[in-house]
Order: C-alpha cells, then structure tokens, then sequence
C-alpha cells in the first residue's frame, strides 16, 4: 500500500472513530434537547433542518437542478423515506425519551440481527448453524438486559425499549431495500431523496405539538444540541459514514458500530445519573457478542451488512 493510500486509511480509521464518539454521545444530547421541547418538537425542528441539507445536497448533485429520477424510482424512494424516516425515527426519538441513552443505543445496535432475519425471510441468505446460535445470544442478552427493568416495574423504560427495539427491524428492513437503489442511483442521492420524502409526514404529525413550544426562550445550548443532533450526528454523520465505508470498505467498519453503546454510556454515566447494574452490563455483553457473532459468521461472499449510514 503506497503512502497517499496508507494516510487516507488512516484519516478514514480516524473519522470513522471520531463519528462513533458522536453518535454515542448524542444519545444523551437528543434525552436534553427533549426535556427543553419535548420529543414531538424535536422531529419538527429537526425535519425542518434536514430536509433543506438534502435539498442543497440534491441541487448540488445536479448542477443546480434536481437530478432527473424515473416515477418507479421516485415512489420507491418515498417507501424509503417513509420507512426509514418517518416510522424509524420517529419511533427512535419516541424510544429514546422513554428509556435511557445506554439502553437506547444498545437496542439500536442489535441492527444487523434484524438485517440477517430480514434476509432470510426474503431468501436472499441461508443461515448458518453459528447464525441461529448468535441470534438466539441475542435474544438471551436482550432478555438478561430488560430483566432488570422488568422486575423493577419500569414499564415507561421497558416501553421505551421495546419501542427502539421495533425501530431497529424498520431500520434493517430500510437497509435491505435501499440496496437495489444504492446501485442505481448511488448512495448520496438516495439517502437525500428518502430525507427529503420522508420528512413530510413527520412534520405534519408533530406539528400540532411544536405549536406548544416556547421557541424563543429555548437556551442556546438546546439549539446547539438541536444543531448537533440534526447536522453534526445525523447529516453530516451520514456523508462522513459513507465515505469511510468507501476507503476502508464495509467489512472492516462495521466492527466500529459495537464501540458505540459503551461509548454512550460513558457519556450518560458522566453527564447524567444513569446507573449500570452488573445484570445489565452482562445482558449487554452478551446481546453484542451475539450481534458480532451473527455479522461475522456469515458466508465470506455473502456477509451480512448494515446500511453505510445510520438513520436516528
């Protein structure tokens, strides 16, 4: 490998690092954001914000003019964002404001689980033996993980997971669908289209609750998490994932996403009063080396994959 190659590997190793550190820690920055407008204001800010990004996004792609897609395409671009925007991520803040920031990003990362079930419901790969033994560690970890939470009586908490645990089967079934896409259009121009389709509905649903919010006396530091959550963690996010994905290729990134619950909850453990019992440290250990299992278990020219962008 020449030197230009090696350095850029190592700035992608880096920026990919670097967006694993932001992603953990905007679990806790979306939890303060909500108690400033609550998670419904939040969706309508943030679909404000993020379809305008995609627009300035799609017009620099074409030159100053929307590129050009045909109606087939164009409706399956709007299942996409319906899917992938207005059900997932509205069921991820939701999710997000009912349990904590290390439960959340735990439940979220169980994604390439979903993704490998979702194959194989659509026969597109033959589970292994390992496979089925990783998913059903999963399963036991998640199960260990929300004992806790269920012997306690925590119902908004165990809702709350329960709620992010549904988001993340949309969020897989968003990754297998757009795949067909990402090879017609290209990756940027579909994560804009379904950005810019899907924001609609979400903002029509929560508007009604942001007309309750006091927008003028939110603090600065509730709209730089608005900021944060909305351009740094998600947009920009999603344009930096996708390029790391490119220089070091998928197989050799994915590893990256397990780094990013103890990274979240690092950051609550430090910024708030969430608390690990060692039952829940365990279900977690055991719920991702199940996630790595079913990942890295699968047939070499047919590993299971996630998207090349995060949608939360």
């Amino acid at each position: 490998m020449s030197d230009p190659d090696q350095r850029q590997q190592t700035q992608a190793l880096a920026a990919g690092i670097a967006m694993i550190v932001v992603w953990g820690a905007n679990f806790s920055v979306q939890k303060y954001v909500f108690t400033a407008m609550s998670p419904g204001g939040f969706l309508f800010a943030r679909y404000l914000i993020m379809p305008t990004c995609a627009l300035l996004l799609l017009l620099g792609l074409g030159g100053g003019r929307l590129p050009r897609i045909e109606r087939e395409d164009f409706w399956a671009l709007a299942r996409l964002g319906l899917i992938g925007h207005t059900i997932h991520v509205g069921m991820v803040t939701y999710g997000i404001h009912w349990s904590t920031a290390f439960s959340s990003s735990l439940i979220l990362a169980l994604g390439p689980v979903s993704t490998l079930l979702i194959l194989r419901w659509k026969r597109v790969e033959v589970l292994t033996r390992a496979q089925i033994f990783a998913v059903a560690m999963s399963c036991a970890g998640v199960i260990v993980f929300l004992s806790d939470k269920l012997l306690a009586g925590r119902w908004r908490a165990t809702g709350g997971d329960l709620t992010l645990l549904i988001a993340s089967t949309f969020f897989s079934y968003y990754t297998v669908m757009s795949k067909p896409l990402i090879v017609r259009l290209g990756s940027l121009p579909v994560m804009a289209w379904a950005t810019l389709l899907g924001s609609a509905p979400l903002v029509l649903m929560s508007a009604p609750i942001a007309a309750g919010v006091e927008w003028r006396a939110l603090p600065g530091s509730v709209w730089a998490g608005m900021l944060w959550a909305s351009l740094v963690s998600a947009f920009l996010g999603w344009l930096v994932w996708g390029w790391v994905n490119a220089v070091r290729g998928v197989a050799r990134s994915a590893p990256l996403m397990y780094l990013m619950p103890p990274v979240a909850g690092l950051v609550a453990w430090l910024t708030t009063d969430e608390r690990f019992t060692t039952t829940k440290l365990v279900g977690a250990a055991i719920a991702l080396a199940g996630v790595a299992l079913a990942q890295f278990a699968s047939r070499p020219d047919r590993p299971v994959r996630e998207a090349p962008a995060l949608v939360d």
